[in-house]
This record gives structure tokens, C-alpha cells and sequence, in this order.
């Protein structure tokens, strides 16, 4: 059994993370920013804690203790930009300052490569507000690889379409930052497998992982 910490546990991803994480022995501290809006979350296994990514301080207090930590938290409020970069560096200053080392955030489908060199969010006819959104994932994969030298951290990346109702299979595939062929689909139950599984068994270090079924 392990600890793990989720940051942004009360999202659809984050609240799968968790259940998977629960489901498979673990200890789990669910960081939300405001636990009275998620009553739900505490169960037996389950931690409800308050926290704040984009704050080292306190990712380093909340996360002491823990064996690996998943980063499912977003801010659609602010910029793309000024939410991600920031979070990631907080988490990496914070989860280095607490000793763990397993370290999982959630990318976003839009940055994957579709050929060498080419991605998704940079087709011509990609909206813009979307690529503006997805500028903010491709900052923070940037920062990973300047600053996570410490950590064993993977950006995992799920495809365009994400079904929350969808059944868990046990299945799923992945590739090294490139579009996965197929319908790009998965069930978050299925998401969570995967998070789980690179916990479990560390597989991929350091890259954009592309998960789809």
C-alpha cells in the first residue's frame, strides 16, 4: 500500500484517481481548495484536505509523508498560462521539498504530435481560443523538463474525448507524445487505471504519455 496525494480531487479525473487509488488499497489525501463543497469525497482511505497547487508551501506541507502525487487540478478563471506554469512549479518545488518522488499531471490532448515536429493545437484551422488553453499545457510540459530534474514525473495524456459514464474496461494504450490511432477515446474510470498503474509500476519517465482505449 502505498500514500498517494491527488491535487484537484473534486474534478471528474481527480475523484477517479481517487476511487481507483482507494479501490486498489491506497491511502489517499484528496487536496481540494474549498473540502465543505466536497462532502463526498471522504471515505474510508480518503483524506479531504484543503490545499493549493500554484503554493509550494503548501504542496510541501500536504504532501510529506506521501510515496507519489497526482496533479488532476485546473483553473478555467485565469489564463491558461498563469494557472500551469505556475502549479507546476510550485508542485515540483513543493513535492522535492516533501521527498516524493513519483510525480503524475494531466496534459491535454491538443499537444500531441499528429507528425514530427507537428501538433495538434498547431493545425491552421485549430480554434484559437483552444490553442490559447492548450499553450498553457505545452508551458508547463516546458517547465517539467527545466525544472523537475528531481523528480520521476510523467505527463499523462489523455485523447479529445473524455466520457466520464463510460465503463471501466481495464484497457487502455499509450504512445510517446504522438495522436494514438483510433476513435481517441476513454472512460475516466479507464483514465484512472492508467494513472494508477504508472504508480504501481513505474513504465514512462519523463514525457508526454498519450492514453487513449
Amino acid at each position: 500500500m502505498s500514500d498517494i496525494i491527488v491535487f484537484g480531487a473534486g474534478g471528474r479525473v481527480g475523484r477517479a484517481a481517487v476511487a481507483e487509488a482507494v479501490a486498489r488499497g491506497h491511502a489517499v489525501t484528496a487536496v481540494v481548495r474549498d473540502p465543505a463543497k466536497y462532502p463526498d469525497l471522504a471515505a474510508d482511505g480518503v483524506t479531504v484536505a484543503r490545499g493549493d497547487a500554484t503554493d509550494a508551501g503548501s504542496v510541501a506541507e500536504l504532501a510529506a509523508g506521501h510515496d507519489a502525487a497526482i496533479n488532476a487540478s485546473a483553473r478555467l478563471d485565469v489564463p491558461s498560462e498563469e494557472f500551469f506554469v505556475p502549479a507546476a512549479k510550485a508542485l515540483v518545488a513543493g513535492l522535492t521539498k516533501a521527498g516524493v518522488r513519483r510525480f503524475l499531471t494531466l496534459g491535454v490532448a491538443s499537444t500531441l504530435q499528429t507528425s514530427p515536429g507537428v501538433r495538434i493545437m498547431d493545425a491552421p484551422d485549430f480554434p484559437e481560443p483552444y490553442r490559447v488553453f492548450s499553450q498553457g499545457h505545452a508551458a508547463e510540459f516546458e517547465t517539467l523538463r527545466e525544472t523537475a530534474a528531481g523528480l520521476d514525473w510523467l505527463m499523462v495524456v489523455p485523447p479529445l474525448e473524455l466520457d466520464a459514464e463510460g465503463p471501466r474496461t481495464g484497457r487502455y494504450r499509450t504512445a510517446d507524445g504522438v495522436v494514438i490511432d483510433g476513435p481517441g477515446h476513454i472512460a475516466h474510470a479507464d483514465l484512472a487505471i492508467a494513472l494508477l498503474d504508472e504508480i504501481e509500476h513505474p513504465r514512462h519517465h519523463r514525457i508526454q504519455l498519450a492514453v487513449a482505449d
